[in-house]
């Protein structure tokens, strides 16, 4: 894989983080309770710079995937994680395309539009995409891990991919216990982003250690070969 694959993929990860800025740009959204999307509603001030860092994070995403199921070997349980990396790119995508109207922790008025059914669809569909975010992010880090696993393939993602995959399934489970008793959610989510986040790191890790890993054969290769006999 190319160095700028790897730079990609860090890339995406940092982007992916854009949540982060909240303390800064966003005090008035309860980090507790808050959801992540309302940071980037459309009445929000500095939406554009999480739906930037969303928007970012999905092209970049979907670059790295195309580009290993170009260059990796084709077996069954990486192209398919690659392929989930992929997906998840583009419902990344979706959550920068379809932004919440308004915040309903933060607002009132918001809420009871939204209880009402009387929000667009944008805001409605923005639910869907971030579950399939979630989904897709789970899949691929486990796939992956599972291939790096059975192949012998990138080391940290043999050992920390799938855990990186529980943890999230279990967070995410998370967040049907916080719905029900209405707290606890913007902290949760907030762990789940940063799952996420360490996963594109892993990833970018990976493809580093492998890449370094090939020039580092290549270079006890070559002498090798020059001292071989005509």
């Amino acid at each position: 894989m190319p160095a700028w694959i790897v730079l990609l993929a860090v890339v995406a990860a940092v982007s992916y983080s854009t949540f982060l800025l909240e303390h800064l740009l966003s005090p008035d959204l309860d980090v507790i309770n808050g959801y992540v999307s309302e940071l980037s509603a459309l009445d929000q001030p500095f939406h554009n710079v999480y739906s930037g860092g969303d928007l970012v994070t999905g092209v970049l995403t979907i670059i790295v995937a195309l580009a290993a199921l170009r260059r990796t070997r084709h077996r069954r349980l990486a192209t398919t994680g690659w392929a989930f990396l992929g997906l998840f790119g583009v419902c990344a995508i979706g959550d920068a395309t379809f932004p919440l109207d308004c915040a309903p922790s933060l607002e009132t008025w918001c809420a009871l539009r939204e209880r009402s059914e009387n929000v667009s669809f944008s805001h409605e569909f923005h639910s869907v995409t971030s579950s399939a975010v979630i989904f897709c992010g789970v899949v691929a880090l486990f796939t992956l891990s599972m291939a790096a696993r059975r192949h012998g393939w990138w080391p940290a993602l043999a050992r920390w991919g799938w855990l990186l995959a529980l943890a999230e399934t279990v967070f995410a489970l998370g967040t049907l216990l916080a719905m029900y008793l209405g707290r606890w959610l913007g902290i949760i989510q907030r762990v789940q982003i940063g799952i996420l986040c360490l996963g594109l790191l892993t990833i970018a890790w990976a493809l580093y250690a492998d890449r370094r890993d090939a020039e580092r054969a290549g270079r006890l290769a070559s002498p090798a070969r020059e001292k071989t006999p005509l």
